[in-house]
């Protein structure tokens, strides 16, 4: 029922939205009526509504899975253009690869493992365009569950680090990995496993960004939310059967749109803010930054649903049960020992004012690996830098991710 509803209201929303547009632009036009009544070079009522229907329309409107679009990166004052390849393609997810066409030969591979939490791996377009300059990129592309035939079975925390596994033996052997948030776990994990078989495709260093190895450090409201309630008001609650209409009919999901209608309810008022400000922005014909917030948003509100066991698993795995940091976490019913990475250097990224994994609880993967050389472990705190912040934006690009460059050439 709970999908069905949605499906439902999306629907109507869909056809308000399609209305707005269509409002929109009829009132922007500067020959409509409603635009004589205020003098010469002032905003006319017909701009102000249509500005507010834009706004609407735009906030209603549907999004799929967005386009990846990095045709070309900039480096040095040279423009190359980008490669984009499916290397591997699985029920769960692929792994793509980005190239800029003046990279040398020589350049080292890296794996950034994209969140599998609800929205698309295209969250990462900035941090992809950014490590292009230098880097023979590769991104995990996960799938939305509800696209994925029953047929094609299950897929848990297991599946996701064997997933990440396979995709590093695809790639070969002196790859580095970089995990953004909700992949650190399983990615550090993961990292345990190769360590402990000496695999030859053993990641050279693992970056790890506000991932909740510990979340009992500085615990957010994220963090709160999973220990409020037990593992089975999740499973009752949240957790639905993808319709007839997907090909994924009959899958059991945590929906994205529940995901997205949390992650919006945690900021609501800078939510609203932000569309004010864009709402003032195209009053006054500034469409530049109006643009800008409609692009955040494009992304932000495209999101993907992920299986039952997995999210449930994460739950009660990450956020109640502490089961990594506190050594129980399992790997096919063996358990995972962080002692073993000897090998792969740890770089432990943080923002300070992260409000989705609090300071510390990235920080912790590098008390968790006793065996592993102090000169193979880095902690950078970002100073100002958010949630979204650490791998995006205009700080990301000339503060952070110089040190991982750094990080990678002193250890890849």
């Amino acid at each position: 029922m709970l999908y069905h509803a949605y499906e439902l209201q999306r629907s109507w929303l869909h056809s308000a939205s399609a209305l707005a547009s269509i409002g929109a632009e009829m009132l922007s036009n500067p020959a409509h009526p409603v635009n004589f009544m205020t003098p010469a070079g002032s905003r006319g009522l017909g701009t102000i509504a249509s500005s507010a229907l834009e706004v609407f329309a735009h906030a209603s409107a549907s999004y799929g899975k967005p386009a990846w679009n990095i045709e070309s990166v900039s480096v040095d004052g040279q423009v190359d253009p980008v490669i984009e390849a499916i290397e591997v393609n699985r029920p769960f997810g692929g792994l793509k690869r980005f190239q800029r066409a003046g990279l040398a030969e020589d350049a080292p591979s890296l794996l950034i493992v994209a969140p599998m939490s609800g929205h698309y791996a295209t969250l990462l377009r900035g941090t992809v365009e950014r490590m292009l300059q230098n880097y023979r990129v590769y991104v995990t592309d996960w799938a939305d569950a509800r696209t994925v035939p029953l047929s094609d079975g299950r897929f848990d925390l297991d599946d996701y680090m064997d997933y990440v596994i396979a995709f590093l033996e695809h790639i070969g052997p002196g790859a580095n990995v970089m995990a953004v948030c909700q992949p650190s776990v399983p990615v550090f994990a993961a990292t345990a496993i190769m360590n402990r078989d000496s695999h030859p495709c053993t990641p050279k260093t693992l970056t790890m960004m506000g991932g909740p190895i510990d979340t009992r450090c500085s615990p957010t409201s994220v963090n709160d939310l999973a220990m409020e309630r037990p593992i089975e008001w999740f499973r009752h609650t949240v957790i639905a059967t993808v319709p007839m209409q997907y090909r994924g009919a009959g899958r059991r999901v945590y929906p994205g749109f529940m995901q997205l209608a949390g992650f919006m309810s945690m900021n609501l008022g800078n939510h609203m803010m932000s569309h004010y400000e864009m709402f003032k922005h195209l009053t006054v014909g500034d469409d530049e930054s109006a643009q800008a917030t409609k692009d955040f948003y494009d992304e932000y509100r495209s999101v993907c649903d992920m299986t039952a066991e997995f999210y449930l698993q994460t739950v009660e795995e990450v956020f109640q049960t502490h089961a990594l940091p506190n050594g129980t976490f399992v790997h096919r019913g063996k358990r995972i020992d962080l002692g073993d990475i000897t090998q792969t250097a740890l770089l432990a990224i943080e923002g300070e004012r992260d409000d989705i994994s609090g300071l510390g609880q990235t920080k912790a993967a590098l008390d968790l690996t006793p065996h592993l050389a102090a000169n193979k472990k880095r902690y950078y705190m970002a100073e100002g830098a958010g949630h979204y912040g650490i791998f995006n934006g205009s700080r990301w690009r000339e503060k952070i991710a110089p040190v991982v460059e750094d990080f990678i050439a002193r250890h890849g």
